[in-house]
């Protein structure tokens, strides 16, 4: 059973750093289990908010259902206790549903909801894909606001008052005025988490629109710089923020961006860049090529050597 209530888990995510851990696989594309949970708790000694099992850096669009439900399993057994484990939930509706059942029997705190697989949909029929889920589950749910499934600050006020557990609301959009809209109307009703890919890159002015905190891909294979970097943030040592995006994050996001799916694959190889191994990703994502592996390697050289 869940150590938080989602007031609770609202309140407690926002309060560090998040991440998504990346789900490791061996060279036959399995589940390395014992791998995962090795990692799980060597991330569970650093203080964050919470860890998000089998999320989008942890390639949930590529894993099984029952795969998930071991994925998040592993990672509550592991994390060290007052560590919020959040689970997925996503494609259709009915789906997300048993998803959102799955996550309670694994033991997860709450649930991130993807977006509708595929589909295009109107504002009320996502407000009714969001209503499902919450009345699903007693766990708190964090809508996440992306791809098609964009959610106006109009939508999300209605399921803040008809939906007592949606705790936070993620934004994967980047569209100042619809956050600024949210956050007005709704204050610290929700917790608002930036999820735009290397959210480093964006955190400082997203704090000023009430973002208090973010999902770090880069935490999984550098987690004191990551740490760092959202002190700096928090503390508003823009000087600080900006030698870090100069020195790695923004040299990072210029690899990432050079192939659809990077996102998550230059996580896997710089997990391999600093000893810890994760394995390939898995289709229809693609690995790194052996020069960009290098050009990263030396990336995280510099930040090991102190000029990140």
């Amino acid at each position: 059973m869940t150590s938080f209530s989602p007031a609770e888990l609202g309140r407690r995510i926002g309060s560090g750093l998040l991440s998504f851990p990346v789900t490791h696989f061996r060279d036959d594309l399995s589940f390395d289990e014992d791998a995962y949970r090795e990692n799980i708790v060597r991330l569970g000694k650093y203080d964050v908010g919470g860890l998000f099992a089998a999320g989008g850096t942890g390639e949930f669009f590529s894993l099984t259902p029952a795969e998930v439900e071991r994925v998040v399993t592993a990672a509550v057994r592991s994390a060290p206790e007052g560590t919020p484990i959040l689970a997925p939930a996503g494609y259709g509706t009915a789906t997300a549903v048993e998803f959102a059942a799955a996550a309670e029997r694994a033991g997860a705190d709450g649930i991130l909801l993807f977006p509708p697989y595929l589909t295009e949909a109107s504002p009320e029929g996502l407000a009714r894909h969001v209503e499902a889920v919450c009345r699903a589950t007693s766990l708190g749910v964090v809508v996440y606001s992306r791809a098609n499934a964009v959610y106006s600050a109009d939508v999300v006020a209605r399921l803040a008052d008809s939906c007592p557990n949606l705790i936070g609301y993620k934004d994967g959009v980047g569209d100042i005025d619809t956050i600024t809209r949210v956050h007005a109307r709704l204050g610290d009703r929700l917790t608002y988490i930036g999820g735009l890919p290397t959210a480093e890159t964006y955190a400082l002015p997203y704090l000023q629109l009430g973002v208090s905190t973010y999902s770090s891909a880069i935490f999984n294979f550098l987690p004191e710089f990551a740490l760092d970097f959202y002190a700096a943030v928090r503390e508003l040592r823009q000087s600080d923020v900006t030698r870090m995006l100069s020195d790695f994050v923004l040299p990072y996001t210029e690899i990432r961006n050079r192939r659809a799916g990077y996102a998550v694959s230059i996580v896997k190889a710089g997990m391999t860049a600093t000893g810890h191994p994760a394995g390939p990703v898995r289709p229809p994502l693609t690995d790194l090529t052996p020069q960009e592996y290098e050009e990263l390697s030396a990336l995280v050289a510099g930040v090991h050597a102190g000029t990140g």
